[in-house]
């Protein structure tokens, strides 16, 4: 008997990584209009930019039923395993209820879920370690402390060309108070501790968004530590792989992924997003 890593689409982890591990993924839907794709299934990043551009209708986003995650869960109890189940935050997505719902529906599996108060590669890193920990033979109480202790470590600093997609879609979280009021400024947002978007600082101009980025990375973890780092992006890859090699300048960093958004999280971005995420390392 082992333990499996449930997680949702907005891990945004890479393919690679995910059958590499035996991550089970199970996909957000993405709607323009009468049109529905799943998440990583039939729509990746640029499949959503295309669409984008060619669709009357805005995107919106849903998450997955209870008997999504109810199918996997029973896969996976009569394979022998017992399941840890993480995944967007809540106050970001009704999902990991979804999760709860199907694991109470299945009395007689052993299954842990955890909200993890963060999203895309935040949410990715905690999976991926989950992972290897389940791969190294430890229990699923060891994996549940230590994803939870990670969630609540973990950092996600970012910054958008315009608050239209998140207004737009309810996520706008405690950035509301700024609408109207940026002039020219670009904004520093953050996912806090309750796991909701929320301002951290604005700048004049984008070149300065990194640099006071990093001022605010410095205060919470000192250069020098050791961090996992990763660093997202929306139709930005030159300048996010800049901002990581500028990162990584300051710290001992022992894991390091750069990935564009799934659809699902560009969705709510928007074009021209760049974040930082990262956690120390004990």
């Amino acid at each position: 008997m082992g333990i499996r890593i449930v997680t949702d689409s907005t891990a945004d982890l890479p393919k690679a990584l995910c059958e590499e591990y035996g991550i089970e993924v199970v996909p957000l839907t993405v709607n323009f209009g009468p049109e529905s794709y799943l998440d990583g299934v039939n729509l990746d990043s640029a499949g959503f930019w295309a669409k984008l551009k060619e669709s009357p209708h805005h995107p919106s986003t849903a998450n997955p039923a209870p008997g999504d995650f109810l199918e996997r869960y029973r896969r996976i109890h009569e394979a022998g395993d017992e399941i840890v189940s993480i995944h967007i935050s809540s106050r970001m997505s009704g999902t990991s209820q979804s999760a709860q719902i199907a694991a109470q529906m299945l009395p007689e599996a052993r299954i842990s879920v955890i909200d993890s108060r963060t999203v895309s590669l935040g949410l990715g890193l905690v999976v991926l370690g989950a992972a290897r920990m389940a791969r190294e033979g430890k229990s699923r109480e060891e994996i549940v402390a230590w994803a939870q202790a990670t969630c609540e470590r973990m950092n996600i600093l970012f910054t958008i060309d315009t608050l239209e997609f998140l207004q737009r879609n309810g996520r706008i979280g405690k950035a509301q108070a700024l609408l109207g009021s940026l002039l020219g400024l670009k904004l520093i947002l953050q996912v806090d501790r309750e796991g909701v978007v929320a301002p951290a600082d604005k700048v004049r101009g984008r070149s300065r968004v990194l640099a006071r980025a990093q001022e605010i990375m410095q205060q919470r973890v000192p250069p020098g530590r050791r961090i996992r780092l990763a660093i997202v992006h929306t139709q930005s890859p030159d300048e996010a792989r800049a901002w990581g090699e500028e990162v990584k300048r300051h710290y001992q960093v022992e894991e390091y992924l750069v990935g564009d958004l799934g659809a699902v999280v560009a969705c709510h971005a928007g074009p021209g997003a760049l974040g930082i995420i990262f956690h120390e390392v004990d």
